[in-house]
């Protein structure tokens, strides 16, 4: 996995106004923790964080905070409801030794046949949810789809990758291939047109048979 270096620098106050201060001067409010270390809280120039975010792809982070050094991970993030500026970033300070919990981009790979069915391939998670060594950790996770068929879906239960546990709920689809939403209201339509012509002669045939025995009835008296 790529590592992006980040260089920060401690804060000296933590307050609300203090955070919105730094975020005018094109700054991001920071955190790092770790298990058995202090938390340090730091801001660092949010340019920094353009490859980091902003990608389809995981990375470790080098951060040197005014010459303190380690490796970490961005733990979490968070942006603005309305303008999606970027507002906090939490670091977790990891070790080689040490299984960590990382949120991975996947990526669908191959061709589906039931795609060439008339089917649409969606991708229902494009994150995972894994545990392992730093050392096992990928950018990202390749999910084959080469023997996805028409109505079948791959399930987290079935991704399989050297060194890693997934912890996405396992029954949870990461790719299927389904009937497309146009499709779907084609059939309803002609299913719907085909009860209806089916139905239309046997409404036509009660008003037959009534005046039949109109005519029995005439033919009697």
């Amino acid at each position: 996995m790529k590592t992006i270096e980040i260089i920060g620098y401690r804060r000296a106050n933590l307050g609300k106004s203090e955070s919105k201060q730094l975020r005018a001067e094109g700054n991001l409010p920071c955190v790092l923790y770790g298990i058995g270390a202090e938390q340090i809280h730091f801001y660092s120039p949010m340019i920094l964080f353009r490859d980091l975010v902003y990608t389809n792809e995981a990375h470790f982070v080098h951060l040197n905070i005014e010459g303190e050094e380690c490796k970490a991970i961005l733990q979490d993030v968070a942006f603005h409801p309305v303008s999606e500026m970027l507002l906090h970033a939490d670091f977790l300070r990891i070790q080689d030794d040490r299984k960590i919990k990382m949120k991975i981009p996947a990526r669908l790979v191959g061709q589906a046949p039931g795609v060439g069915k008339g089917g649409a391939l969606i991708q229902k998670r494009t994150i995972l949810t894994v545990l392992g060594l730093p050392k096992d950790m990928p950018d990202h996770i390749d999910v084959d789809v080469s023997e996805l068929d028409f109505h079948h879906a791959i399930k987290v239960g079935d991704m399989k990758y050297p060194g890693l546990e997934f912890l996405d709920p396992h029954q949870s689809a990461v790719a299927a291939v389904e009937v497309p939403r146009a499709a779907k209201l084609a059939a309803e339509e002609a299913a719907a047109k085909a009860a209806q012509a089916t139905a239309s002669p046997a409404e036509g045939a009660a008003p037959a048979a009534a005046g039949g025995e109109a005519k029995k009835d005439a033919g009697k008296k």
